[in-house]
């Protein structure tokens, strides 16, 4: 396992995390959760991913047992949680003070921690003035609930007022975002981000490194040495009622699997190398269902080497969604 640091912090990451997203408390076993989680921290992985709106909260307790079970040092891992969505009441969504400090009391006591090491405003909220949000999230730091905060989907712009925010009043700023991140989402992290790279030393915790085209790979066949949609894949395509532009994207991603065939590794192992690849990623999260399909995405940190200036050439000219010059990656 390689780390990197969390932008200008000091705090090394592994390069790949351990998410619960679609599958803590929802869709896997707890006993598989715990075979995952197992599997990753003795893989190296120090990081792992919630939030409150995770299965309505049972993520975090189903993670929340598993640590507390497993008795790992608390000084060798990390975990996160996220505040917006705690539920249907009036008082229980948004970044205002009451529920940015109650969440977070919630979320310590799911998770059986006395202390979050990232926690996230997990989308803007056009409803409370940012230095409110900057001002709670301070207060939680200097009583040691939390050690960093950070967005999630948050501009650009919003990210700035927050860091004007806490320079202007003596507050904690923000130092790390979660934004999606893979071949067909790129804009708000290349473009939207780069001066808080350098200006600030944003950190970022990336989620969905594999894009939902990656979801539609069983129904590609080889012929002839290369991967195409295959007849039911096409069938599938025209009775789904897909978005505009998705059938594209799936063509596109048969292309990729190709160029993935000829280096001997599997799309979604390529797919998360591309990912690595991009030096302002801290992390990238993983969601998993069963531990071969862990292992199998593990090794996409040995496969980054392998992506070449004449392969990401060639996952450009597949994609073309580069909205940065070819150097970006270079």
């Amino acid at each position: 396992m390689n780390y990197r640091y969390l932008g200008q912090t000091g705090l090394p990451l592994s390069e790949l995390s351990l998410g619960s997203w679609r599958t803590f408390g929802e869709s896997i076993s707890e006993e598989t959760a715990d075979e995952l989680m197992t599997l990753a921290y003795e893989s190296g992985i120090n990081f792992f991913d919630n939030a409150e709106v995770y299965a309505a909260g049972k993520s975090e307790l189903v993670m929340g047992r598993i640590l507390k079970a497993k008795g790992w040092r608390r000084d060798t891992w990390c975990v996160s949680s996220k505040v917006f969505w705690g539920g249907d009441e009036p008082t229980r969504k948004g970044l205002f003070r009451k529920h940015v400090i109650e969440a977070c009391h919630q979320a310590l006591e799911r998770l059986q921690v006395d202390y979050l090491d990232l926690y996230f405003c997990h989308r803007p909220d056009l409803n409370t003035p940012i230095v409110e949000t900057v001002a709670a999230m301070t207060d939680l730091v200097r009583q040691g609930k939390i050690l960093y905060w950070g967005t999630s989907e948050w501009t650009a712009r919003d990210i700035a007022l927050a860091h004007a925010a806490a320079a202007r009043d003596n507050l904690v700023a923000p130092v790390m975002e979660q934004p999606q991140y893979n071949l067909f989402t790129r804009e708000s992290f290349e473009v939207d981000y780069s001066r808080l790279y350098e200006e600030v030393g944003l950190g970022t915790t990336v989620w969905s490194p594999l894009s939902r085209g990656e979801l539609v790979g069983h129904y590609l066949e080889e012929k002839g040495g290369k991967f195409v949609v295959s007849k039911q894949g096409n069938a599938w395509l025209k009775e789904a009622g897909l978005p505009p532009g998705y059938e594209a994207r799936v063509h596109k991603v048969a292309a990729f699997a190709t160029i993935a065939r000829e280096l001997e590794i599997t799309p979604a192992r390529l797919a998360l190398a591309w990912v690595l690849k991009n030096s302002n990623v801290t992390t990238a999260i993983l969601g998993a269902s069963s531990t071969n399909h862990l292992k199998e995405n593990l090794k996409a940190i040995g496969d980054v080497s392998l992506l070449t200036n004449v392969v990401m050439g060639q996952i450009e000219s597949i994609f073309q969604t580069s909205p940065m010059p070819e150097e970006t990656f270079r």
